[in-house]
């Protein structure tokens, strides 16, 4: 399955506080579950005034149907070319 990093301009999105996470959180997970298994959300990063999503989709057009959905945006999305850390060695 395709990998995705979404990037959303949420101005303040890291001052959100601990109860608006839960509540968008709580939004994105009803949008997916009406979207069906084939959208998956892995995890989120909040840095500043962005927050970048990892989502499992087989394509764009999935992803841009759930920030339609949810009313989150989704400024860039781009697809993951791969996938390296610590133990990389080429």
């Amino acid at each position: 399955m395709p990998q995705f990093v979404i990037e959303r301009d949420i101005p303040g999105a890291s001052a959100m506080t601990p109860q608006d996470l839960r509540q968008a959180t709580q939004k994105s997970n009803a949008v997916l579950e009406t979207l069906g298994p084939e959208i998956q959300w892995r995890h989120s990063y909040v840095a500043g005034d962005r927050i970048y999503c990892i989502y499992d989709a087989p394509s764009e057009q999935l992803i841009q149907q759930h920030a339609q959905q949810s009313g989150f945006p989704a400024n860039r999305i781009t697809p993951v070319a791969a996938i390296i850390g610590p133990g990389y060695s080429a």
